[in-house]
């Protein structure tokens, strides 16, 4: 029941932005949950096609070991990305640079 909470309420923000824009370039997952959780981006995914968000299931599950994968079906009209972060090393830097002043 979590994930499908998780999943609802970042379709309604994603919906919500394409309401305000007026359109959805891309929908980016990142950082520990949208970069490791196959099955959260599809969670999330799933119902969006009505936004022109085409999700690729077997794109999702692959791992290449890029640093940036397009999880989206040929011809969407709205880029599904799955980008590698290192959290660790940029609250180091953020640390270093304040650190420094």
């Amino acid at each position: 029941l979590a994930l499908a909470m998780y999943a609802y309420r970042v379709r309604k923000y994603i919906g919500a932005y394409f309401a305000v824009l007026g359109r959805v370039d891309a929908v980016v997952f990142t950082a520990g949950v949208g970069q490791n959780s196959a099955l959260v981006r599809r969670l999330v995914c799933d119902g969006l096609d009505g936004l022109g968000i085409y999700f690729d299931a077997a794109r999702n599950e692959a791992r290449n070991g890029d640093d940036v994968r397009e999880i989206h079906a040929d011809g969407s009209p709205v880029r599904v990305l799955v980008i590698a972060t290192d959290e660790e090393l940029e609250i180091a830097r953020q640390t270093v640079s304040v650190i420094r002043g």
